[in-house]
């Protein structure tokens, strides 16, 4: 049955889940971690990858078309909060207030990693959405692992070469920018991969409780519609 049916039920919660998931890795991004000697990675890790399995659930349960319209509803929702928190980090603080500094320190953005962050985003989860779509359709239906896995490795590949490129080439030498785009792209697959049980009980469930197994067999991919429909 096709997704555009009827109204899902699950599909504004599964939205806000992705917006939130989506707002509050870019908060956190700004908090290095040492997970090991070697490896020191954003604080973001810990949640933004799950942006990825929402994605992957939205394609394979409602179709691309949903899936690319609540993309674009994180990256308006993600542009205002950042919008918000410059805007007021150049307000003047009260006098009795001393937090200034650390504000905008912890919270103060970057505009070059702000627009490698916005950019890294639209590509790497169109990139994914579009990959598991072709794979749903070629594979008519089977081997869920291998289109949500197979479709990671290639949407997080551009998230994390375009993302560090762009925010470091020039800032850190070629090689360091190297080391930090695979190490960002091997923890998120490693994360999918790890997920990938869940991945299959929420599909299975939303599939079962929506009626819905979208197969996008004659879907226009543009990234650019935010329309629903035989021809969106």
């Amino acid at each position: 049955m096709s997704a555009n049916s009827a109204r899902p039920r699950y599909l504004d919660a599964i939205t806000a889940l992705f917006v939130t998931t989506l707002v509050v890795s870019n908060i956190i991004a700004g908090k290095q971690v040492e997970f090991t000697a070697t490896l020191v990675l954003p604080a973001a890790v810990i949640l933004f990858p799950l942006t990825y399995i929402l994605g992957d659930v939205l394609t394979e349960v409602y179709g691309y078309q949903r899936c690319r319209r609540v993309i674009w509803i994180g990256f308006s929702c993600n542009a205002l909060a950042v919008a918000a928190i410059v805007i007021s980090s150049w307000l003047r603080p009260a006098g009795f207030w001393d937090g200034q500094d650390a504000y905008v320190r912890i919270l103060g953005a970057v505009p070059r990693i702000v627009g490698a962050s916005f950019i890294a985003y639209l590509v790497g989860e169109f990139v994914n959405s579009y990959v598991l779509a072709k794979l749903k359709v070629a594979t008519v239906g089977r081997l869920l692992w291998l289109r949500t896995i197979g479709s990671t490795v290639l949407g997080q590949l551009v998230d994390s070469g375009v993302f560090i490129t762009v925010a470091f080439l020039g800032v850190f030498p070629a090689s360091q920018v190297l080391r930090l785009v695979i190490a960002q792209w091997l923890f998120k697959v490693a994360y999918e991969v790890v997920a990938t049980p869940l991945t299959y009980a929420v599909v299975g469930w939303l599939k079962r409780r929506e009626g819905s197994d979208h197969f996008d067999t004659a879907t226009n991919f543009t990234p650019l519609s935010l329309r629903i429909g035989s021809n969106g």
